[in-house]
């Protein structure tokens, strides 16, 4: 085992924290960097080859977040509608450098079931957290407002079987808030002889 590539890894996994947007100071990400986070992303695990993770990449967080506000007001009865929420989703990207839209487009398998699918595309947002954090890069990764919603899967066009699995705000940030675990890992874990 190379001891300074797992030490170098740990740090990283260990140090990622959720960045909410408000926390995140409005100066722009170099699209470069972007490109490379999404590079990283097409390293995930994926059965059969379906590589099922799509994204989609707002350079301009403020466009993404008046359209998701607009997606909101469109599909929610107006006995639901709450004003705060559609101001919230509004501005909510108004700190970050971009938004990247992520899904899972479901392959033509049938024989990968469909929980794989999400695996691995969630597997391929998480390589994008990490690789975000190394390069002092704040992430939130939400599924708030319409992202789990069909008014967003049908603004983007999606398939049937396909899903949205959520925002990802990425900006950088002068706060670093410490991490925490709330139970054991011992609790979480049973080792077998």
């Amino acid at each position: 085992m190379d001891s300074n590539t797992f030490s170098t890894i740990s740090t990283i996994i260990k140090g990622r924290r959720t960045i909410k947007p408000g926390m995140m100071n409005g100066q722009k990400i170099p699209n470069g960097h972007i490109a490379a986070l999404l590079e990283l992303a097409d390293w995930a695990p994926t059965h059969g080859y379906t590589e099922p993770w799509r994204f989609v990449i707002y350079e301009d967080p403020t466009q993404f977040c008046e359209a998701h506000a607009e997606l909101y007001k469109q599909h929610t009865a107006a006995e639901n509608f709450k004003e705060a929420t559609y101001n919230n989703l509004k501005t909510i990207g108004n700190n970050a450098s971009h938004v990247v839209i992520a899904s899972m487009k479901r392959g033509s398998n049938p024989n990968i079931p469909v929980v794989e699918e999400v695996a691995a595309a969630s597997a391929a947002i998480q390589n994008i957290l990490l690789a975000a954090s190394a390069l002092n890069i704040g992430s939130f990764w939400s599924t708030g407002g319409m992202t789990l919603k069909p008014g967003l899967k049908e603004f983007l066009e999606l398939g049937e079987e396909d899903q949205v699995l959520g925002l990802l705000y990425l900006g950088y940030t002068d706060q670093h808030p410490e991490g925490k675990r709330t139970t054991p890992l011992e609790a979480k874990v049973k080792w077998v002889k």
